[in-house]
């Protein structure tokens, strides 16, 4: 059985993800005396800057410069310090892919990496600040994890989670104020679980990120024509939850995967790795990018590009006819 998790009836707050890790850090750095945080100048932006409040002297700004961010997080991670390295995710996987293969994940090095403003939810930035293609980048590589909170909350037990964890690991998260879905006295970080959001037995939606609370409003808006729609909040999209596919495929009519993301490499090829490896046979879609956007307003950008969940509703509806 997949762990059931208690959601709010109501959405009546938002906050950002990029919040709850600056959180979680303000709480470390009165904890830990060891934890040593670094930003490419971006700080304020990322919300590591909370960290640099009760810790100035462990904290550190490494210029524009994501590789030496990375090479420095490795080298402070080797001797003995507990490191998060912080920046916009569109730099901080992309211009520092080579230094995170070589110096961090060849040598199994628990740096943990935090990219921001990630996905079109980033809106005006436009197509080059986008982050869409990070799930993918960082999937390929060896003994590299990836968690995608679905929230705030989720993002800060995430990230105290992570000041345990001994190996490498990317955090997205997202710039943009988002539904806050989890309750924040009774929620807990299961790294590697899926968590069942809503029940179902129709079909089932697979989602992360800020697309977790835009599912459940579909399921909820299906639920109103009598369709049963489960929700699956994937927020470690690896190692990816095989078993919460898997059962969902045999217990379950259809599945849809919902992100952030290119459909290519991201959560929907994860799950379809599955399925294809364990001859699930399944009418199955992905919702997200197929190529570069635009810039606009988040909600914009949500509702042209398929985000939405009229989107997710409709193609659900067409995933049941193919039973």
């Amino acid at each position: 059985m997949n762990a059931s998790v208690a959601i709010k009836e109501k959405f009546d707050i938002t906050d950002a993800t990029r919040n709850g890790y600056g959180r979680a850090l303000e709480k470390l750095s009165m904890r830990r005396k060891d934890i040593v945080v670094l930003d490419a100048d971006l700080a304020e932006s990322t919300r590591s800057i909370m960290f640099r409040k009760n810790a100035p002297e462990r904290f550190f700004y490494t210029g524009i410069c994501e590789q030496n961010a990375v090479g420095l997080a490795a080298g402070l991670a080797l001797s003995g310090k507990t490191v998060f390295v912080s920046s916009f995710a569109i730099f901080i996987t992309g211009r520092a892919f080579e230094v995170i293969r070589q110096s961090v994940c060849y040598n199994n090095v628990p740096v943990k990496i935090v990219g921001s403003h990630a996905g079109i939810l980033t809106g005006k930035d436009g197509p080059t600040a986008h982050a869409t293609e990070d799930i993918a980048i960082m999937r390929t590589l060896p003994r590299m994890n990836i968690i995608v909170p679905a929230d705030s909350i989720e993002a800060e037990h995430a990230t105290l989670f992570l000041a345990e964890f001994e190996e490498p690991c990317y955090l997205r998260t997202n710039r943009e104020p988002t539904p806050v879905i989890f309750d924040e006295k009774s929620y807990e970080f299961d790294f590697g679980k899926a968590s069942m959001v809503c029940e179902g037995s129709d079909a089932t939606i697979i989602a992360c990120g800020a697309l977790v609370p835009i599912a459940i409003d579909a399921s909820r808006e299906l639920a109103k024509e009598g369709i049963k729609a489960a929700v699956l909040n994937m927020h470690t999209i690896k190692p990816l939850h095989d078993k919460a596919v898997e059962k969902a495929a045999k217990e379950t009519n259809a599945i849809l995967t919902a992100e952030d993301h290119q459909v290519f490499g991201g959560l929907g090829s994860a799950v379809a790795e599955v399925l294809a490896e364990k001859s699930l046979c399944v009418p199955f879609a992905r919702i997200g990018l197929k190529g570069f956007t635009e810039s606009g307003a988040p909600k914009d950008l949500y509702k042209k590009y398929g985000l939405s969940k009229e989107n997710i509703a409709s193609e659900l509806k067409r995933l049941l006819k193919q039973r």
